[in-house]
């Protein structure tokens, strides 16, 4: 795979091969084994990382090359042909005698490609290598989860362009309140993700390359070799091209700012804080019995209670999407912590975070495409936990239909009063039917109102039904189709 642009998996999911007893004796990340795709998970390889540091390293000599510095082209058609050739055994001898991962791979790739040996990481340093390298594999996962992030949109909006209409009970404070769509409230879902995608995109878009910049940023050995500041320029500009970069970071110390891992991975964590507040509202609904996500004909919710349905995918969604939250707290650490053009603090700590963090959002990303492109929905329990509570919130619609009617507006006020306190006392006391309506309907001072009319739920949702409309014609489908008529990323090396 090329070192910049979009990550393509070759082929569709993989069925990961089963692995003996034998070699289950060591820790699993349960984000590979359980959770990420292929797709991510390949990224975020041993192969595809030093696999990019070869595409990098090509891409130095061949703009090294273009500059008039005698590097041959047998020499560039031995690192080309050992892109792939990657002998890992050698690399792990060579970094336990030099105790330096980079120069271990500068040694692995010099006995790949022999005829390439004097001219391997000519000039650079190795965050020259490893920098560029990290800044091409996130852009390739942004590349991933954007297209993700697009594809839930597509299905949660036709799920909210489905139930636009239907009524379904507010809750603010947890407490009944006014009334809403199912379509609306799954729109405050849509518009978390439309932001995440936008975000994903332009961080993606905005994303530069480090550049040639040495030991502390700067370029004093590109300068030495190439003896001008305008031919450093031109070196820089041709090796970012070669990766796919329109643009380099203006400045960097050793290493390009450790602000930018704090904003991808904000980021990420931003689409798991979306993900965790729509599947804690599915958690709730699937407890009033309302909406559920799908369930399997032979999955199983409790060993012990055979009746129960868990809302099983929300809750790892949830779980997951918790972990990453807590896991951005490190960049900023670490961006907080750097020292000077460079301490090598962040490395250890980078590793694991930003990995991890692509693994989980891709995790997440695509339990929810699943909740999301399977939920059921129950209208006839929707319309009666409605039916419990509507005669208290259309009371104020009953008293003007009665004001309408010749009657006394502060009589009539303090009649509703008396009668939706007795109302509830009969429900939280003794747990009985919401008896409202009979009340009012048996007073004579409401025989002249309408009840068909005022107890009709369209008439309490407000525009719900236009604004989710509005939201998905005006937002939603430009950006969609935006995504499907995106170009590809620039070709790297």
């Amino acid at each position: 795979m090329a070192a910049g642009g979009t990550h393509r998996p070759r082929g569709g999911r993989e069925r990961r091969a089963p692995q003996a007893a034998a070699e289950r004796a060591a820790y699993e990340n349960p984000l590979v084994g359980r959770n990420a795709s292929p797709e991510m998970i390949r990224l975020w390889s041993p192969r595809e990382k030093f696999g990019t540091w070869r595409r990098i390293w090509l891409a130095l000599a061949e703009a090294q090359r273009e500059l008039g510095l005698p590097i041959s082209k047998r020499q560039i058609d031995a690192l080309r042909a050992a892109l792939d050739d990657i002998d890992f055994a050698a690399a792990e001898r060579h970094e336990r005698r030099t105790r330096h991962d980079v120069m271990a791979h500068v040694h692995a790739l010099g006995d790949a490609a022999p005829a390439a040996r004097p001219i391997i990481h000519l000039g650079a340093t190795s965050m020259d290598v490893v920098d560029n390298g990290d800044l091409l594999l996130m852009r390739a996962g942004l590349d991933l989860l954007a297209a993700r992030v697009a594809a839930l949109i597509g299905v949660l909006a036709k799920f909210c362009e489905r139930y636009a209409d239907l009524p379904t009970l507010g809750f603010t404070h947890l407490q009944p309140a006014q009334l809403t769509t199912v379509g609306k409230r799954a729109a405050l879902w849509l518009q978390d993700f439309v932001a995440d995608y936008e975000r994903l995109s332009a961080l993606r878009d905005g994303l530069c390359c480090r550049g040639l910049r040495g030991a502390t940023g700067t370029q004093a050995s590109f300068l030495e070799l190439l003896g001008s500041a305008s031919r450093v320029a031109r070196l820089e500009r041709a090796f970012a091209r070669r990766l796919g970069f329109a643009r380099c970071y203006p400045l960097s110390g050793q290493t390009y700012s450790r602000k930018v891992d704090v904003e991808v991975v904000a980021a990420l964590a931003s689409l798991a804080t979306s993900v965790h507040k729509c599947c804690n509202d599915l958690r709730l609904l699937a407890m009033l019995k309302e909406i559920e996500e799908p369930f399997a004909s032979d999955q199983v919710g409790s060993s012990a209670m055979a009746y129960k349905r868990n809302p099983a995918l929300c809750e790892r969604a949830t779980g997951l999407a918790r972990y990453l939250i807590s896991v951005a707290s490190s960049p900023w650490m670490t961006a907080a912590a750097q020292m000077f053009e460079r301490t090598l603090d962040d490395s250890s700590n980078k590793r694991l975070v930003i990995p991890e963090s692509f693994l989980a959002a891709d995790a997440v990303t695509l339990l929810m495409h699943h909740v999301l492109g399977g939920l059921v929905v129950y209208p006839q329990v929707i319309a009666a936990h409605i039916a419990a509570e509507l005669p208290f919130i259309a009371s104020e619609n009953i008293l003007m239909a009665a004001v309408k009617t010749g009657g006394d507006r502060q009589e009539l006020h303090e009649r509703i009063r008396r009668h939706s306190q007795a109302a509830a006392a009969q429900v939280k006391r003794f747990g009985r039917p919401n008896d409202l309506m009979e009340r009012l309907a048996a007073d004579p001072a409401f025989s002249r109102v309408r009840w068909k009319d005022v107890l009709d739920a369209r008439r309490y949702v407000g525009l719900a039904p236009q604004q989710v409309r509005g939201f998905l014609r005006g937002v939603v489908r430009p950006l969609l189709r935006r995504a499907r008529s995106a170009p590809p990323p620039p070709p790297a090396v």
